[in-house]
C-alpha cells in the first residue's frame, strides 16, 4: 500500500476515535451528571409537591388572633410536561389569551428553568380553583398546590402587621442564602417583614409516583423521601386590637398618627397611621391590583407615619427644653418671664406668644408660653462655661438624644426614621461658621430644625412618666417556642436618660404638665376622674404649591400620659393640616387614654366626642389637590373610552345618523374639544387602558370623595 494511503487511513482512524470518545463522554454526562435530563427523566415517574407551611399567628396582648391563615391553592406548571396541551381551553378557563399563556411560560422558563414546577396562577378564587380542579386531568404538566394565605379578622393594624407578596428575582438574589425559591411568599413590609424568620417556616416536599398518562398512582416509596413543612412559630404583640381599630376610627379623613406606650414594658399598645387601608385588600388572587392602587393614591395609605415620618413636634418639646434648663440651673420654678405677646430677647419679635401675662415654670407649661421657654434655651446656649455657640449646642444635644431623639430608637418595624436633633454644622450654610443663640431660637419651641418621628415623642412621654427611664418602645412581646434569634433582647434593656437630671426635675415638669389638662391649654380634653399629663402642640408648617413655598394650616399636636401616680399609657398625636393642638389632637388622644384605662368610653357627652371626632375631615389642601387632579385625569379616561366605544358602535351600524356622535353627553361623557366632522367611516381613537378604581383603598375613601369634589 502506497505510503500516502497508509497515512491517510490513519486519519481517518484517528477521527473515527475522536468521535466515539466524544459519543462516550456525552453518555456518561448525561447518565451520571446531566441535572437537566435527570431532572425531566425523573419527572416523568414522580411527581414532587412542595407543601407550603403555615406562617406564623400573630396575637395582640389579651390573645386575640389579629393576623392568622387561611387555605387557598396555586396553579403549578413544569414548562418541559406541557407539550400537546389544549392551550385555548386551559386560557378559557383562566380568562386570559394564548399570548399571555405563552408571555407566562416564557417568563417562568426564564427564572425557574424548563423542568422545575413553578406557579403559574397564584391564590386562586374559590370559582377559578372549582373550574380548574373539575378539569386539572385535561392539562399535563400542570397540578393545583395548596398554599396557607393570610387572613385579617379584625381588618386594622395594616401598617403594623404588614403584607407578603411573592418572591422575584431581585428577593432571590439578595437573599440567595435563606433557602426562597419561586413562588415562596414572604414578609415585605411591617412586623411579617421584621420577623420573617420567626414566622416563615419551613417549606416540605411531597412524592408521588404517576403513570404514563401523568396520573398519580401513589406516594413515591411510601413517602419515605417525603419531607413534613414546619410551621412559622407564633408571635405575641403589645397591641391592643380593639384600641387600635378605635384610633383609626378617630382618625378616619384625617392624615397623622397615633402611637401610645406601655411605659412600664416599653410595648407598644396602639400605633395608627392614617390614612389607612383594610389589609384584607392584599391577600387574595387581586393582592397585585390593589397594592397597584394603593402605592398611586396621592394620601399614601402605605406611609406608617408614626415611623416614617419626621415632624417638627412644636411645643411638646417645651417639656424637654424644660427639664434640660431646670437641670442646668438656667431657671427654677420662680424664675419668671414677662410676655407683652412676642419674645423680646433676640429683637425680632419672634416667636410671638399666644398669652400675653407674666409666667413661672408650671404656667408656662400650662400656657405654652413661647417666651418662656425661648429664653430658657437662650439662657442655656450662652453659659459661661460654653466657649462657642457650637460646643453648647453640643452639650443640648447630649441630654436630648439620652431622650431617644436625633437617632432611631430601634422599634421592631423596618424603614423606621431617625429624626433630627440639629448640630452647628446644619447651620453653617445659612449662618455662616459663627453661630450665635438668636440663630436658633425656633428650636426652643420645637420648630426650627427641630424634628422627631411620633414613636419618639409618645417615648419622652413615656420617660417623663417613668422620671427619667424607658424600654426601646416595640411590638412584639414574646415568641412561641422561643427567641432562637434573639430578636427581643434589646427590648429587655432598661435605658436611662443623662444621669445630671434629678427626680425632682421630672415631677416639676409632670406638675405643669398636670396644669395643661387641669386648666390650661388642654382643659377641655380633662377625664373625669383621671389624672391626665399632658403637653399640646401648634405647628406651623409650608408646602410647595406650583414651585412657591406655601404656609399650611396648622398641625395639631398633643403628648401626654395617664394616670400620673402609676403611669399606664403614653401617647402621642399628630393630625396634620387641621387645628391647635388643644382642638384637635388633644380630644382625640384623651379618648384613647379613656378606652384604655377603663375598656370603654364613659358617659353620653364623651361617646358624642368619638362620633364628632369621627367625623371631622381634616385633609391637607396639597392632598386634596392631588386627589382632584387624579380623579380628574381618571374621569377623563373614562369619558374618552365611552366615547371610542360610541365611535366604534358608529363604525359597525350601518345608516346610522352620523350627527348622533356629536349628541349632548351623559354625566360620564365629555364633550369634544372640535365637532366631529362627518366621514363615511369614522376612525376609532386609539385604544387606551383603562384606568384603575380605587373602590378597594381606604378606610374613608367613600367620605373623602364626597369631600374633595
Amino acid at each position: 500500500m502506497p505510503v500516502f494511503n497508509q497515512s491517510r487511513g490513519r486519519i481517518v482512524q484517528i477521527i473515527f476515535a475522536i468521535v466515539f470518545l466524544v459519543i462516550i463522554g456525552q453518555l456518561i454526562n448525561l447518565q451520571l451528571f446531566s441535572v437537566k435530563y435527570k431532572l425531566a427523566a425523573e419527572n416523568n415517574a414522580i411527581l414532587r409537591k412542595v407543601v407550603y407551611p403555615d406562617r406564623g399567628i400573630i396575637f395582640d396582648r389579651k390573645g386575640r388572633a389579629i393576623l392568622e391563615n387561611t387555605i387557598s391553592y396555586d396553579l403549578v406548571v413544569i414548562p418541559s410536561e406541557t407539550k400537546g396541551l389544549d392551550t385555548a381551553s386551559l386560557c378559557g378557563l383562566l380568562n386570559i389569551d394564548t399570548a399571555e399563556y405563552k408571555k407566562r411560560i416564557r417568563d417562568l422558563i426564564f427564572k425557574n428553568g424548563y423542568v422545575k414546577p413553578s406557579v403559574f396562577e397564584p391564590l386562586l378564587t374559590n370559582e377559578m380553583f372549582a373550574r380548574l380542579n373539575e378539569n386539572i386531568y385535561k392539562f399535563p404538566g400542570f397540578s393545583l398546590t395548596e398554599r396557607s394565605v393570610r387572613t385579617y379578622p379584625y381588618s386594622a393594624a395594616g401598617n403594623v402587621l404588614g403584607y407578603i407578596r411573592e418572591v422575584d428575582t431581585a428577593y432571590l438574589r439578595i437573599h440567595k442564602d435563606e433557602g426562597y425559591q419561586m413562588g415562596d411568599y414572604a414578609g415585605m413590609t411591617g412586623l411579617e417583614r421584621y420577623y420573617e424568620k420567626v414566622l416563615m417556616g419551613q417549606r416540605g416536599v411531597k412524592n408521588f409516583i404517576r403513570d404514563n398518562k401523568s396520573r398519580i398512582q401513589g406516594p413515591y416509596e411510601n413517602g419515605i423521601y417525603d419531607t413534613a413543612a414546619v410551621a412559622g412559630k407564633n408571635i405575641h404583640t403589645s397591641l391592643d386590637v380593639e384600641l387600635q381599630k378605635l384610633g383609626e376610627k378617630l382618625m378616619t379623613n384625617k392624615v397623622g398618627s397615633i402611637v401610645a406606650i406601655d411605659p412600664k414594658t416599653g410595648g407598644i399598645l396602639c400605633m395608627v397611621s392614617a390614612p389607612t387601608y383594610n389589609p384584607n385588600y392584599l391577600t387574595g388572587s387581586q393582592n397585585k391590583r390593589h397594592l397597584a392602587d394603593l402605592l398611586l393614591d396621592p394620601r399614601l395609605p402605605l406611609n406608617n407615619r408614626g415611623l416614617t415620618t419626621r415632624y417638627a413636634p412644636g411645643s411638646t418639646f417645651k417639656t424637654v427644653v424644660g427639664i434640660i434648663g431646670l437641670t442646668e440651673g438656667v431657671v427654677d420654678l420662680n424664675t419668671t418671664v414677662v410676655c407683652p405677646g412676642y419674645f423680646t430677647g433676640c429683637g425680632t419679635g419672634k416667636p410671638k406668644c399666644l398669652d400675653k401675662g407674666v409666667f413661672q415654670f408650671t404656667d408656662a407649661v400650662a400656657h405654652s408660653d413661647n417666651s418662656y421657654f425661648s429664653t430658657v434655651y437662650k439662657r442655656f446656649l450662652e453659659q459661661n462655661k460654653f466657649p462657642s455657640t457650637d460646643s453648647a449646642i453640643g452639650a443640648f444635644n447630649v441630654y436630648a438624644n439620652s431622650f431617644g431623639l436625633g437617632h432611631k430608637l430601634g422599634v421592631d418595624l423596618p424603614f423606621e426614621k431617625s429624626g433630627l436633633i440639629p448640630t452647628a454644622s446644619n447651620y453653617y450654610k445659612e449662618f455662616g461658621r459663627k453661630l450665635f443663640p438668636c440663630n436658633l431660637i425656633s428650636n426652643a419651641i420645637g420648630q426650627g430644625k427641630v424634628e422627631t418621628t411620633l414613636v419618639q415623642l409618645a417615648n419622652v412621654m413615656a420617660i417623663i412618666a417613668n422620671k427619667g427611664w424607658y424600654y426601646t418602645p416595640h411590638l412584639v412581646d414574646s415568641i412561641e417556642g422561643g427567641d432562637d434569634e434573639g430578636l427581643l433582647d434589646e427590648f429587655k434593656i432598661k435605658r436611662h436618660t443623662d444621669n445630671r437630671i434629678p427626680e425632682s426635675v421630672f415631677n416639676s415638669v409632670q406638675d405643669g404638665m398636670q396644669a395643661v389638662v387641669e386648666y390650661g391649654t388642654a382643659v377641655r380634653s380633662k377625664i373625669p376622674d383621671i389624672i391626665m399629663c399632658g403637653k399640646t402642640g401648634t405647628v406651623e408648617n409650608y408646602a410647595k404649591v406650583n414651585g412657591v413655598m406655601k404656609k399650611q394650616p396648622d398641625h395639631s399636636f398633643f403628648g401626654a400620659f395617664a394616670p400620673r401616680d402609676n403611669p399606664r399609657i403614653a401617647i402621642a398625636v399628630i393630625c396634620e393640616n387641621s387645628d391647635q393642638g388643644a382642638r384637635v389632637a388633644a380630644p382625640i388622644a384623651s379618648l384613647i387614654v379613656e378606652k384604655y384605662l377603663r375598656d370603654s368610653i364613659k358617659g353620653k357627652e364623651r361617646q358624642a366626642m368619638v362620633e364628632e371626632y369621627t367625623n371631622r375631615v381634616y385633609l391637607p389642601p396639597v392632598m386634596r389637590m392631588a386627589i382632584a387632579k387624579q380623579d380628574s385625569l381618571r374621569r377623563l379616561r373614562e369619558n374618552q373610552q365611552l366615547l371610542e366605544q360610541k365611535l366604534n358602535k358608529k363604525e359597525s351600524d350601518e345608516g346610522t345618523d352620523e350627527e348622533s356622535i356629536g349628541e349632548e353627553p351623559t354625566e360620564q361623557s365629555v364633550t369634544p374639544a372640535a365637532p366631529v366632522k362627518k366621514a363615511p367611516q369614522p376612525k376609532p381613537l386609539p385604544k387606551k387602558k383603562p384606568g384603575t378604581t380605587p373602590a378597594a383603598l381606604t378606610n374613608d375613601d367613600r367620605k373623602y370623595k364626597r369631600t374633595a369634589r
